[in-house]
């Protein structure tokens, strides 16, 4: 039964990742923590080595669509490689809960400001 609901994760958080253009992390990272009682660090770096397949599939078809904007790649994938650095050495520095509860804290605060723009797109 474990290995199916690995898949299943998988298969949602592709589908997340690809159709809204978020991190599968947003769905895996909870997920391996919560059904599969995973610690934070553990999840967010299995998360983080799962979602370069997903990541280059969603790409590849955005892209064959048109809907890439091929001149920030570069400068947004360095800046991007350079943050994993310094990102990944903070995330190894913290504690497991006071991680988790970051985590937590940023899909709070970026859900909220998610629904608060698309509701002022919607108004207008």
């Amino acid at each position: 039964m474990t290995i199916v609901g690995y898949l299943l994760i998988g298969l949602v958080a592709g589908t997340v990742a690809a159709s809204l253009g978020v991190g599968g992390g947003v769905v895996l990272v909870p997920a391996l923590v919560i059904f599969f009682s995973f610690d934070q660090h553990l999840a967010q770096g299995t998360s983080l080595a799962v979602i370069v397949p997903t990541a280059v599939v969603g790409a590849w078809l955005h892209a064959r669509a048109g809907r890439v904007v091929w001149r920030y790649v570069i400068p947004l994938g360095i800046a991007g490689v350079v943050g994993g650095f310094i990102g990944g050495g903070i995330a190894l520095a913290l504690g497991d809960a006071l991680l988790r509860r970051l985590f937590a804290a940023l899909l709070v605060v970026t859900a909220a400001r998610m629904l608060q723009t698309s509701r002022r797109a919607g108004a207008g």
